[in-house]
């Protein structure tokens, strides 16, 4: 569970915090400390988002590996998918990207993977945050500092990667024009260099890397006022939006209506078990509407604890053929092992040659389900006299406690747990209209104001 100091939450995922609050270049450079020494002065791959607060961050991310002996492959601003391929394909021990991902703009963090290119599990993160906690870091002489060089080849190896496993003739053909909002961050080159690819027209909205949002970075509907609009305005078949790092995707369809980051993976997953049937992986707060399409493909559908890590590692375990989670996080294992919106938006565009239709239409034919999130500052030492008091209230459900506490019934579920990135308590139910899944989330919110 994250801990957070003056703004700063440390967690086995990194860190992030607000700049010029909780996080500092001093903090930032004693992490890049924990990791270079985790690694034994080990090659390392680093990278940042768009948000300018990152360049003041990477000086000292940098001098804290070469603290540490490391060798430090830089990519300059590069989605955070990107950073995963680059540590394969560099055959590095670990990377740092420097990213609040979803976070308002105040924020921003470290995100730390392993050699396999995956972001770091539980169990190596809290090796990390003990080197961090307890400052016992390994610091090389003079004579073997680490040295920095520059990698620009890394979003061509993540295209070239996505563009072997879609139907690159027939999606050229296909006549689409995307909008693309990029948002200022760190996806807007690479999204751009994929649909050219692809031959797919476009309009592209914040494409500069620039860490100039236009409207809030989370790809949230209530976020999205004024770019839900364009999409019809453009004639646009399909709209995508992707976060300041580039690791989640919202759909917009061709009407203009927000589908959202839930549909993404189920339609990801559509395309993916049309092409080859197998086990799908997803966490504890994802759509049941994948659970759905898995057994249309006559597939397992399973689930693990939040969390990128946790999820990959049950992909992992059950061999799946593609994975997720439920806020536009698409994991193809033929990519890598990180949420990746560009193999997303290539199996969507895939779907829509496949299918022949539009994205409402292939969306409408879909099991109706409404998700809804919440969420509260509510202390987590309260939480095991709120889980007794949900499942006292609906002794009917059934309950899961692999991940704070999932109530489950044959059309509805509710999930609470406790946050991995902010000092906050998630809620999230669904149910096949959007009145039951609010009144779910309402009546815990009660149970929660009395805990």
């Amino acid at each position: 569970m994250a801990t957070a100091t003056n703004e700063l939450i440390v967690s086995v995922s990194g860190i992030r915090g607000i700049i010029g609050a909780g996080l500092s270049p001093a903090t930032a450079l004693l992490f890049a400390q924990a990791l270079g020494t985790h690694v034994n002065g080990g090659r390392v791959v680093l990278s940042r988002d768009s948000r300018p607060s990152g360049a003041m961050l990477q000086h000292a991310v940098i001098a804290g590996l070469q603290s540490c002996g490391c060798e430090i492959h830089d990519l300059g601003i590069t989605p955070t998918p990107t950073v995963g391929l680059a540590v394969r394909q560099l055959g590095a021990a670990g990377a740092i990207q420097i990213t609040a991902s979803h976070n308002p703009a105040p924020w921003n963090g470290m995100k730390l993977f392993g050699p396999d290119g995956a972001v770091l599990s539980p169990a190596k993160g809290q090796e990390i945050k003990q080197i961090f906690d307890t400052a016992s870091f390994a610091l090389v002489s003079h004579d073997r500092l680490g040295e920095v060089c520059e990698c620009n080849m890394a979003e061509d190896w993540h295209r070239a990667q996505v563009l072997q496993l879609v139907d690159t003739v027939r999606i050229s053909a296909g006549g689409f024009r995307v909008f693309l909002d990029a948002n200022g961050g760190a996806g807007g080159p690479l999204g751009k260099a994929l649909l050219d690819s692809l031959q797919v027209e476009h309009v592209l909205h914040g494409g500069q890397p620039d860490g100039e949002f236009t409207h809030k970075p989370e790809p949230i509907e209530e976020n999205l006022t004024t770019i839900l609009p364009l999409v019809a305005q453009y004639q646009a078949n399909a709209g995508f939006v992707l976060d300041p790092d580039a690791d989640r995707l919202a759909i917009i369809d061709e009407t203009g209506h927000y589908i959202g980051e839930e549909l993404t993976l189920a339609l990801a997953t559509l395309c993916r078990l049309r092409q080859q049937r197998g086990p799908i992986a997803i966490n504890m707060s994802s759509s049941r509407v994948n659970e759905d399409i898995a057994k249309q493909f006559g597939v397992v559908c399973h689930r693990s604890a939040v969390g990128e890590a946790n999820v990959v590692a049950k992909m992992r375990e059950v061999n799946a053929v593609i994975g997720g989670e439920g806020n536009g996080g698409v994991i193809d294992p033929r990519i890598g092992w990180v949420r990746d919106p560009f193999i997303g938006m290539a199996l969507i565009l895939q779907l829509l040659v496949d299918s022949g239709k539009t994205l409402s239409q292939i969306v409408g034919e879909l099991p109706p389900y409404t998700i809804v999130k919440d969420k509260y500052d509510v202390s987590p030492e309260g939480l095991p006299k709120l889980y007794a008091a949900l499942a006292a209230r609906w002794p009917d459900a059934t309950p899961n406690r692999l991940d704070g506490l999932r109530l489950d019934w044959p059309n509805r579920w509710v999930h609470v747990r406790p946050s991995n990135t902010e000092p906050i308590v998630r809620v999230i139910a669904e149910a096949p209209d959007a009145e039951a899944a609010r009144t779910l989330c309402k009546e815990v919110g009660s149970l929660l104001a009395k805990s």
